[in-house]
């Protein structure tokens, strides 16, 4: 996994409109100006987005005689998702160390008789 194409990527990430963006090429492929649409921005703003997923290598950009369709490009993506999930795996074992904890403290300490809130 290449160090700087995964900044690229959540870098890329970094932003709803881009974010949003992808989101919508989830669906299929789309122009600059069905991309555009949603969006209280220009062409030329939608672009400079289009820009950055494009180096991220998160879409790719076809040619369609008049059209230049954009498609999400799903590789950098599951890189990304790859280097996330070492950190989940991490955060899983934490949690079930805490669990555990957590179980062993209930059987050792015996809960309160009274109700919270009540005088004895």
């Amino acid at each position: 996994m290449d160090p700087r194409r995964l900044d690229q990527t959540f870098a890329a990430l970094a932003d709803p409109t881009r974010r949003a963006i992808l989101a919508r090429l989830i669906d299929g492929e789309a122009t600059v100006m069905e991309l555009a649409e949603p969006f209280a921005m220009s062409q030329p703003s939608i672009s400079k987005h289009l820009k950055v997923l494009e180096g991220a290598g998160l879409i790719s950009r076809g040619r369609d005689a008049q059209r230049r369709p954009c498609r999400l490009e799903a590789k950098p993506l599951a890189e990304a998702n790859e280097w996330l999930e070492r950190y989940r795996a991490i955060w899983e074992g934490n949690f079930l160390r805490l669990d555990a904890l957590l179980d062993e403290l209930q059987r050792v300490t015996p809960p309160s008789k009274s109700a919270p809130g009540k005088k004895r």
